[in-house]
């Protein structure tokens, strides 16, 4: 049995209306970790504990932590996330909540995840939060469940960080003969590190990233999401905070489901959709989740914005 539940896949009268299209919602926000990191991180976190690994070691600002600790709690095994200064005290305490212990270091990911890789014993397992084959591996079986519903969409709207979840849906379409499938990426204007790097045709490293879209705060996406990017149709899109925002209020009203600004991005494109998306009627629509906003900390952002 896996960590993560099969999700519903439901159809949205009120994101439809809104926007024209036949808007199809994959709730990944429901997994027992608040977001669909746990299908990758799971699977991850159970091939290391077959190979008689005792603890697992990570580095996260938020969702990734959040599921590497429910892993290792169901899995009876150890875990330190090591976090940036910049997260916040809401998912510091839903990572302890899992009885996982927090380290804070750095006023990035990336020095938090220096720390979280010179911590490893010989025990130990590094859990990366979207650079990992397993993890895509994982993160695909969403695209298994849609497909076996009977629902062949005609498009996918997702949000994109660090390119986790953008490598694991499109590795789960090339599984289900969906290869040529367009997928919507989409990122807030002060994370865009894959606009930056489909402009280029190669990786490119922000100078720094400036969003409350924390979870999408990825300076560099990873390889395989550009080379996913060069293999298959990929549209990409570059939205405002204020529009992620907006689309998490409006869908809490919509679907009485909270979810955090990285998951409002793509949301934001299936409310307002551009000239590109209209060409599709059939959108999935990946809501990936995202426990660490709460509603007052999204009204205080919308104020400042």
């Amino acid at each position: 049995m896996s960590l993560h539940i099969e999700t519903p896949l439901l159809a949205s009268r009120p994101l439809s209306l809104a926007s024209g299209l036949d808007i199809w919602l994959k709730l990944e926000a429901l997994q027992p970790s608040g977001s669909f990191k746990l299908r990758g991180i799971g699977l991850a976190c159970e091939a290391y504990a077959k190979q008689g690994k005792r603890r697992f070691i990570s580095s996260s600002g938020g969702n990734a932590g959040i599921a590497v600790a429910y892993a290792g709690r169901c899995l009876g095994l150890a875990v330190t996330v090591v976090v940036p200064e910049t997260t916040t005290e809401r998912a510091k305490q839903l990572i302890r909540q899992e009885q996982a212990e927090v380290i804070v270091h750095g006023k990035s990911w990336h020095e938090a995840n220096a720390l979280a890789l010179s911590l490893l014993g010989d025990d130990d397992a590094y859990i990366h939060p979207f650079d990992d084959p397993l993890l895509w591996q994982g993160h695909a079986s969403m695209i298994d469940e849609v497909a076996a519903s009977g629902l062949k969409p005609d498009a996918v709207v997702l949000s994109v960080g660090g390119g986790g979840l953008f490598s694991g849906v499109c590795e789960g379409l090339a599984r289900n003969g969906w290869g040529q499938l367009p997928v919507f990426a989409v990122e807030t204007a002060g994370a865009a590190s894959l606009a930056a790097a489909m402009a280029a045709k190669q990786l490119v490293a922000l100078d720094s990233v400036n969003t409350v879209a924390t979870s999408l705060a990825a300076k560099q996406v990873c390889q395989r999401a550009l080379e996913w990017t060069q293999a298959r149709p990929v549209h990409s899109h570059v939205i405002s905070d204020r529009e992620a925002l907006d689309a998490c209020e409006q869908f809490l009203s919509d679907q009485r489901i909270l979810v955090e600004p990285a998951c409002g991005a793509a949301l934001a494109l299936a409310y307002a959709p551009t000239v590109e998306l209209k060409r599709y009627q059939k959108v999935l629509v990946i809501v990936c989740g995202g426990v660490t906003a709460t509603l007052d900390q999204i009204r205080q952002w919308r104020a400042a914005c």
